[in-house]
């Protein structure tokens, strides 16, 4: 590699790990002590400069740490666009009334209004599985792209980002109330309303003996960000990156998981079926967007590629 490419590469590799650095440099000066952001940084580092091998995990991998910087400097905008007149809670449930919505005893009704009257332990527990490892879920599948192929792991983490990149974007531009903040607040809207994770899961949560989906839940940035889905979207991006690397029975198991949440997303009253329609039309997007853009990308550097070759030939052969 001549000196000049070799700066190339360098200053490349380190403008991989320029965003977390300057992160934790944004957030030290802040006074924040930030372990996480530190061993991330450093993690980014050494697998960016130590080897081609460990800068194909970082491709991968890349996408990922960059939304974790993504999520943690959302905490300085939550309140962007943010307002109890902008937020849609009643007028949602309206929407979702006119496409859905039934009558009980001469009420107007949804489904949500339905499942809540008539709970089940049962379906609170089958309907908690999904929502406890959704997320754990699209980590360990990303990490079995990287096994199998990992080029398809980047192109699933790139639509990954990609994906929560236009929720996070949609969350302010359209704050939307889920329905268990409907069903306890009414039309009033709190902008103080703390994170929650819904009345099914509170009471999975009793029935285990410990916190696990309020701990889940009390952390997120923003209640108004219901829609879209990306409870349903994650199971979706899984069955569609890996349908064509899954065998029969994780195929079938992969399309179980995606209409469990489906079902779980309404009964627990964490999202309308308008919401989840809009987190399986962004996962499509978003998924077909990435592969035209990465397609677009490779057609662009094979002629470079190409030519670095013929000139590689052409000083071999002056050399000889």
């Amino acid at each position: 590699m001549s000196g000049s490419a070799g700066s190339k590469a360098l200053a490349h590799r380190l403008g991989r790990v320029a965003p977390f650095a300057l992160w934790l440099l944004f957030v030290t000066i802040r006074g924040e002590r930030r372990l996480d952001i530190a061993l991330i940084t450093l993690a980014v580092a050494t697998l960016a400069l130590y080897s081609d091998k460990t800068r194909r995990l970082l491709g991968g991998l890349y996408p990922f740490a960059l939304l974790g910087l993504v999520y943690d400097a959302m905490r300085f905008v939550k309140n962007v666009g943010l307002s109890a007149d902008r937020v849609h809670d009643c007028d949602l449930r309206g929407v979702e009334m006119s496409l859905f919505g039934f009558t009980i005893d001469g009420v107007p009704s949804t489904v949500h209004d339905w499942f809540q009257a008539h709970p089940s332990t049962v379906l609170d527990l089958i309907c908690a599985v999904p929502y406890g490892i959704f997320l754990y879920a699209a980590i360990a599948f990303a990490v079995y792209l990287y096994i199998r192929d990992d080029d398809a792991m980047r192109s699933f983490a790139w639509t990954f980002l990609v994906l929560n990149i236009a929720a996070f974007i949609t969350y302010h531009v359209y704050p939307a109330a889920p329905p268990w903040y409907f069903h306890s607040h009414g039309c009033t809207v709190d902008l103080s309303t703390a994170g929650n994770e819904g009345p099914r899961l509170a009471h999975v949560d009793q029935l285990l003996g410990f916190r696990y989906f309020h701990g889940f839940y009390a952390r997120s940035n923003s209640v108004f960000g219901a829609v879209p889905s990306l409870h349903v979207s994650y199971p979706l991006l899984i069955l569609l990156h890996g349908r064509h690397y899954f065998r029969k029975p994780m195929f079938a198991a992969s399309i179980v998981f995606f209409v469990l949440m489906l079902f779980s997303a309404v009964y627990l009253d964490h999202h309308w079926i308008v919401d989840v329609i809009l987190g399986v039309a962004y996962t499509l997007t978003a998924h077909n967007a990435v592969r035209i853009g990465r397609a677009w990308l490779r057609d662009r550097e094979e002629p470079k590629r190409d030519g670095n070759q013929s000139n590689g030939s052409i000083e071999a052969r002056h050399a000889s």
